[in-house]
């Protein structure tokens, strides 16, 4: 893997993972496009890749809110003290994020092998990019009104937004498009749908990293990947913090329209792909 790839691949994972377009189908459609074949002929290392990638934007979002987070994981401690949560609104919230972990984290274990071998086809990915842009459009035109998080999202609805994140598993979806989606739903606004979405991969996204981190600690890293995987984690932090930023102020007062023009936009482009005969529709 060369600089270029392992920094065009950090972008890809940094910007993707919280702009409401889908990570694992960028990280899918941009060796397809390009016809990048060393991680495809490399398993192993694809999958040690992956962890780097997702430890740059867990960096991120630490960065980013790591006052709230200090404050949340206090508040739990709390809780956990006292056995009770009682009007702690800050305990409330951790629960509620630590409830919306649980049935993607339980699905994804449990489902990875079929993810990995059945869902990653480009035709699939345009599929989801497809229905899920149809889904935030239905969903955005909708009226909403400031509320605190946790006034809006009871127990079962962090359920519920856990469950709809599971979707994500299928690439194309997008994790923080589908749990802004299920907040809005639920009744926040867009500025505190995206709000709970980035809380929300500390645990989701650091969980992922940690699993597959354990499972690949008996694999070497060869000594010419050590620097596009410290590249490509760097990048993917730097861009993932700008994007975060960007999309919390960006929907203080604006809707996810241009994100739907973009995935129907990707998903056309992908398809003309493959019906001229360009790239196959499988993968590469």
């Amino acid at each position: 893997m060369s600089i270029i790839q392992a920094i065009i691949l950090g972008l890809t994972q940094g910007l993707t993972e919280f702009l409401p377009i889908s990570s694992s189908g960028h990280l899918i459609l941009v060796p397809w496009l390009f016809n990048w074949h060393f991680l495809l002929n490399h398993p192993e290392l694809n999958k040690t890749f992956d962890v780097a990638l997702h430890l740059g934007t867990l960096i991120a979002v630490l960065v980013y809110f790591w006052h709230d987070i200090v404050r949340l994981l206090a508040a739990w401690g709390r809780s956990l003290a006292k056995r009770r949560i009682g009007d702690d609104s800050d305990a409330r919230l951790a629960w509620l994020l630590l409830i919306a972990t649980v049935p993607a984290g339980v699905i994804g274990v449990a489902f990875e092998s079929f993810i990995e071998d059945r869902l990653g086809k480009p035709w699939i990915i345009v599929v989801a990019m497809v229905v899920f842009a149809g889904v935030m459009w239905l969903i955005d035109r909708r009226a909403y009104e400031p509320r605190p998080m946790t006034d809006a999202i009871k127990p079962r609805g962090a359920l519920f937004i856990g469950f709809a994140q599971a979707l994500a598993l299928c690439p194309g979806v997008s994790r923080s498009g589908v749990t802004m989606m299920s907040g809005m739903w639920l009744g926040l606004d867009r500025e505190n749908a995206a709000r709970f979405s980035f809380l929300l991969t500390v645990p989701v996204v650091g969980g992922a990293a940690f699993y597959k981190a354990l499972k690949l600690l008996h694999t070497g890293l060869p000594h010419s990947a050590i620097m596009p995987f410290i590249v490509g984690t760097i990048t993917a932090a730097i861009s993932g913090f700008v994007a975060v930023s960007f999309l919390i102020s960006y929907l203080k007062r604006h809707n996810f329209t241009p994100f739907i023009v973009y995935r129907l936009a990707v998903s056309v482009a992908v398809l003309a792909l493959i019906a001229f005969g360009v790239r196959s529709a499988t993968g590469i």
